[in-house]
């Protein structure tokens, strides 16, 4: 048997040692890889354009969400004008489709890095501002831009918008595909610069840091505006990327994109999802959005319906759904730190007992500090 091949097999058994232990075993990453394969398999089920274009949007909207927690959740910097991301690229890849002819593949790209320079241009003037004083400076971002809309409607098109675009692909399906690709990419590429335990990437534990105790983080010599500046960087491309996505599926971009309610939207999707997770924006865009779009067959109540939930939900989850079923089905080993399944008694990894009933008994019982 050659080197070369034991070699692979060695590099096989670790990738399948790491799948086994760090995927299959921990029940919340192993729901997220099911509904990822379902999620891949629906148009084996449906080909109907509707379904499909509806999931596009929610997938859309999925990488919206998670690029607001990513600034709010993580850096701590709560911001009410996040349309101001998605208005800036989706202009921007309107204007270069219908002025210049480039196609989606340049638009996107192009549309996201302006959403890095609208991240820059909110963060300067705003980080100077604390607590409820910079959340009302970011949302006056997307009034301002509104108003530029309508100042210059020979660019802008005004109140009628950018009509026209191209369309991502020739057809639905490819569409569906590309977006759920890119829906994935984003949230694995924010993952890993969130994770506080990588070894690779140390951003995350920066912006944990930073979002728990600034002066702290000053104190050991953190430079946390650059830090902060860098969390407006990633969430205004990945909004950006959002953006150019909106602009190419909706195929046209007017000024209902910098609506204030655009910008409350990934506020309630998080909230209702749990923040400072990758994972809670992605289910509470899941679950809200096909919820409101069903209740569209009952407008009276549509409202109505809609709060009722949020208030139940945040009252029995305040800190979100997607927490509350991770905490029912996860169990976190108190020596380790690692996730383990609910129904463990023992760590996987350390073999300390999950719960208090389970520790071994010390035999000791005099009480430290008892004497006489």
């Amino acid at each position: 048997m050659s080197i070369v091949g034991v070699t692979s097999r060695r590099r096989i058994r670790r990738i399948a040692k790491g799948i086994q232990g760090n995927l299959l075993a921990i029940p919340g990453r192993l729901l997220a890889l099911i509904f990822g394969i379902l999620l891949f398999l629906i148009p084996a089920f449906t080909s109907d354009p509707y379904i499909l274009r509806f999931l596009i949007f929610t997938n859309i909207f999925v990488i919206f969400a998670v690029s607001w927690d990513f600034l709010c959740g993580y850096a701590g910097q709560v911001s009410l004008g996040h349309a101001a991301f998605l208005g800036i690229s989706a202009y921007t890849a309107a204007l270069l489709d219908t002025r210049f002819g480039l196609q989606p593949w340049a638009t996107i790209p192009v549309g996201a890095l302006a959403g890095v320079l609208g991240g820059a241009l909110i963060a300067i003037p705003s980080l100077r501002l604390r607590g409820p004083y910079f959340a009302l400076a970011t949302l006056a971002f997307p009034v301002i831009l509104t108003g530029l809309i309508w100042v210059f409607p020979d660019v802008t098109g005004g109140e009628m918008g950018i009509s026209g675009l191209h369309r991502l692909s020739h057809s639905g399906l490819t569409d569906y595909y590309i977006v759920l690709v890119m829906t994935a990419a984003c949230v694995v590429v924010m993952w890993k610069l969130t994770d506080a335990r990588s070894r690779m990437i140390r951003t995350g534990v920066i912006l944990h840091a930073i979002r728990e105790d600034e002066i702290a983080a000053r104190a050991i010599g953190i430079n946390t505006v650059r830090f902060k500046f860098l969390a407006f960087f990633v969430s205004g491309f990945f909004a950006g990327i959002a953006g150019g996505l909106y602009a190419h599926t909706l195929r046209v971009v007017g000024p209902s994109t910098l609506d204030l309610f655009i910008s409350i939207q990934p506020v309630i999707w998080t909230v209702f999802g749990g923040m400072v997770t990758m994972y809670g924006p992605a289910v509470g865009v899941y679950t809200l959005y096909p919820l409101m779009e069903v209740l569209r067959f009952v407008p009276e109540y549509r409202v109505l319906i809609f709060a009722f939930l949020a208030i139940i939900i945040l009252t029995f989850m305040p800190e979100g759904i997607a927490v509350w079923i991770r905490d029912k089905i996860e169990e976190e080993c108190p020596r380790c730190k690692l996730a383990n399944g609910a129904w463990r008694r023992y760590c996987r990894a350390c073999g300390a007992p999950l719960r208090l009933e389970h520790a071994p008994s010390s035999g000791n019982s005099s009480v430290v500090g008892d004497t006489k």
